[in-house]
């Protein structure tokens, strides 16, 4: 256990690391910071840090850096993660001001995470289980062929083309009239239990159309808007290319599984607080000289999916922690306004 002098000491070295991008020296952890000791007593107490893991010296006669377990205690003694202030929650609530449905959303929310951080984003689309039938439409576009439109209350919008026969335009209106009567207000969830009803109450000449298009709302509530992950902010990852054991390139290549990205978010933002996997702690060995910093984006009880940014060890945790709580926060407040 280390005692509170050297505790100090290792949160200095991550700082001015952070900062600077230099190995950090005993002198100038005496020069920068009041730690009320000598340079030797710092040396010392260093070798202890270099000792027990939690810093090291990249070549001789350098300073010291952080090691994967010198940052996880710098950030499991963080304490709380520091609130951002009015200005910084203004910024963020402009920006995401406006957004016109779940797409949009997502697309801000990677575009917000990745300029306030200067990392790559990554969010995962939000299921929402609360999810009720906004409206039904169904459009003829030629004879015989047509385009089903599912809007929910979640401010999603889809939409599928389908060949449903010959329909004259009152029998249009009476199925799209029926399906709105029987599916509007009620959870996306139980849409294929009320399409098996509705079609024993169409006419006969009403059924095989509407097989086609109830079917087509039934795969379109059960795609799993979950195993989608939007990435942004890939370029910032050109600034820290120094930062990466062998080149950024294996890092480029894993952020493009988009099953890697959801075990990164699925095991570093299973909280509805932020959660840090730092280096090694991660589980796919390319992004082992990362950091993810994840949150999931929730209201209530209810957890939807998660967000994050992946960027190099060496990052401003605090700032980072403090940001991605934020987002997720304030994202999670309009998904359950909508």
């Amino acid at each position: 256990m280390l005692d509170d002098r050297k505790l100090d000491i290792l949160r200095a070295i991550v700082t001015d690391y952070v900062s600077s991008q230099e190995p950090v020296g005993s002198r100038a952890l005496v020069d920068r910071h009041n730690l009320g000791v000598s340079p030797a007593t710092v040396r010392n107490d260093m070798a202890v840090l270099e000792e027990e893991g939690y810093i090291t010296q990249p070549h001789t006669s350098a300073g010291r850096i952080p090691t994967d377990k010198g940052y996880r205690l710098f950030v499991d003694r963080l304490g709380t993660v520091k609130p951002l202030s009015i200005a910084e929650r203004r910024a963020i609530s402009t920006f995401m001001a406006g957004a016109i449905d779940v797409d949009d959303v997502v697309r801000r929310t990677v575009r917000l995470l990745a300029q306030i951080t200067q990392q790559v984003a990554i969010v995962q689309y939000p299921v929402l289980t609360r999810a009720t039938v906004r409206l039904v439409e169904v459009l003829s576009l030629v004879p015989g062929r047509g385009l089903v439109i599912l809007v929910t209350s979640a401010g999603r919008v889809d939409q599928r083309q389908i060949d449903f026969g010959a329909l004259t335009d009152d029998q249009l209106a009476t199925l799209r009239g029926r399906l709105n009567v029987a599916l509007v207000g009620q959870p996306t969830t139980r849409v294929p239990d009320l399409a098996a009803a509705l079609m024993d109450e169409l006419a006969p000449e009403l059924r095989p159309p509407a097989s086609v298009v109830l079917a087509a709302l039934i795969e379109l509530v059960s795609a799993d808007p979950a195993t989608r992950v939007v990435v942004g902010g890939v370029p910032n990852l050109t600034r820290f290319g120094d930062q990466f054991e062998t080149t950024v390139k294996p890092v480029l290549e894993a952020l493009e599984e988009q099953v890697v990205l959801l075990r990164l978010l699925g095991e570093a933002g299973g909280s509805a607080d932020v959660t840090v996997r730092i280096g090694s702690e991660n589980p796919y060995e390319p992004l082992q000289s990362t950091s993810v910093v994840a949150s999931a984006y929730s209201h209530g009880d209810d957890v939807w999916a998660s967000m994050g940014i992946v960027g190099p060890t060496r990052m401003d945790y605090p700032s980072t922690m403090a940001s991605v709580r934020a987002v997720a926060r304030y994202v999670g407040r309009i998904l359950a306004e909508g």
